[in-house]
């Protein structure tokens, strides 16, 4: 049996074993990854595995006590977050073009993993020295470039380092949300069914876009303030979330930018697009969740900053550390990527477990799943991370970025899961016509509503309101009786 669609073709198994061709099948649709073992040994061994390779890149590539010494903290973070987006673009924007299937299919796990993270790596130095730092900083902003920041009076060689780094790292973050949310959200339209390079290229060209307005109004001003005088012919100083955020600082930006990069895997990995899947007509669905998306990050972001408050007190304009607001903006996003973490590992380790039950029963358990492991990870990092990572001890410590380290484990866990099909805890089998169509048409035939919803509806929306408050009681209880840091 055998369908054609044009362009470049995805393939995999009928009911009768037979090759059919699809070419709106993605690599990573195509793949069925078959536990080695039984039980949580391929879970454990790819656990262990990758905290290997996570202590042994870490030592040699950020440490500051080890060979390179990237992590300053911010040209380290740079790396690391251009690395993170340029995985999200091979893997899902131009679905690992120009590598044909074929070789995806029969390549060894290990040599795939290797070649596409060179690739990855060679990307990232091209776009940091070549793009931003060459180009932009030589002929268009100077501050993209530590070498004409440090022209200018007054800026030594390690502040230019960390301002060019800062900036780039922010166009990073912010299309670090975009990307993934065209295709997570928009499911790559309106350019699906083109065939690669041309359906990647025009969903980069887009995003790419979309990220340099959205810097322009989020990070530009933040940049220059960074020099004074303020730099006030080229950019609104003081910015406009002044007053309201209590600062300066584009961290106020930093922080629901993170919750939005957390909260669109939320949503393609825990929540299976969960309610949104629901809604029948393409266009509602797409622009329902692209800004559904961002509407619960917001949320997620002042909650957060509402809990430190909770458990610190209020924020101090003024103040250089812990009560400072624009560290206070910054934490919101660390806090947000300790939840990131599990959420992925619940994904792409543990088949996204439970399955068993309907669709929000089993979100409402991950949910809960994910927001306990993210605060044992919180506390867990906090108390130990100084002993082994080379940072220093303390939350608002300018050598303490968890982002950083954290993020990094995240990379490797992608290009594990990506690029390597998870091995060795996993292998490869592809996937028969009957289990794509079966995941194509999850909430095809869910009704939308039915009169049985509706005592459901409203005892989840009174466990929610009920959560909210134990969590605000709960908080500042738990903060006075439980020191982190010593």
């Amino acid at each position: 049996m055998r369908q054609t669609h044009g362009g470049k073709r995805g393939y995999y198994l009928d009911t009768e074993g037979e090759v059919m061709e699809n070419v709106n099948i993605s690599y990573l649709e195509e793949r069925k990854l078959v536990k080695r073992w039984g039980g949580p040994t391929p879970a454990l061994a790819n656990l262990a595995f990758t905290l290997v390779i996570f202590a042994v890149t870490w030592w040699v590539f950020q440490d500051p006590r080890g060979i390179l010494r990237l992590y300053t903290p911010y040209v380290g973070y740079n790396y690391c977050r251009w690395l993170l987006i340029i995985l999200i673009w091979m893997a899902y924007i131009f679905d690992f073009w120009p590598f044909n299937r074929a070789w995806l299919r029969r390549t060894h796990p290990v040599t795939k993993g290797l070649v596409l993270s060179l690739v990855a790596v060679a990307v990232m130095l091209l776009l940091i020295k070549g793009f931003f730092e060459s180009i932009l900083g030589n002929y268009g902003l100077a501050y993209f470039n530590p070498s004409r920041l440090t022209a200018l009076p007054g800026i030594t060689t390690f502040f230019a380092e960390e301002y060019a780094a800062t900036a780039c790292l922010m166009f990073a973050a912010i299309a670090s949300w975009l990307s993934p949310a065209w295709v997570v959200a928009m499911e790559s339209e309106p350019w699906a069914k083109m065939p690669q390079p041309a359906r990647g290229v025009s969903i980069w060209v887009l995003t790419f876009f979309l990220s340099t307005i959205v810097y322009f109004l989020t990070m530009h001003s933040h940049m220059a303030i960074l020099y004074y005088p303020w730099q006030a012919f080229t950019a609104i100083t003081p910015p406009y979330w002044d007053q309201f955020a209590q600062t300066v600082s584009g961290n106020f930006h930093i922080a629901w930018i993170m919750c939005c990069t957390v909260v669109v895997w939320f949503m393609e990995g825990i929540w299976e697009r969960w309610p949104f899947g629901l809604i029948k007509n393409a266009w509602s669905r797409r622009l329902s969740l692209f800004f559904g998306i961002m509407a619960i990050s917001f949320a997620l972001c002042f909650f957060f900053w509402f809990a430190q408050e909770l458990a610190w007190g209020e924020a101090i304009r003024g103040h250089r550390r812990d009560a400072a607001p624009d560290w206070r903006w910054l934490h919101v996003g660390e806090t947000a990527i300790f939840f990131l973490a599990p959420a992925l590992f619940l994904q792409f380790y543990c088949g996204n477990w439970p399955n068993k039950y309907s669709t929000p029963v089993n979100i409402l358990i991950r949910t809960g799943i994910v927001i306990v492991a993210g605060i044992l990870f919180y506390a867990l990092y906090y108390a130990t991370s100084h002993n082994f990572l080379g940072t220093q001890k303390g939350f608002s410590h300018p050598q303490q970025f968890p982002m950083i380290p954290v993020i990094w484990l995240i990379n490797i866990w992608l290009i594990n899961h990506w690029f390597m099909d998870n091995w060795p805890g996993w292998k490869t089998e592809a996937k028969t016509a009957v289990e794509i169509q079966a995941e194509h048409r999850r909430f095809a035939d869910e009704p939308l509503w039915e009169p049985a919803m509706g005592g459901g509806l409203v005892t989840g929306l009174a466990l929610g309101v009920a959560c909210f408050f134990v969590a605000i009681w709960a908080i500042p209880v738990i903060s006075q009786s439980i020191t982190l840091i010593k």
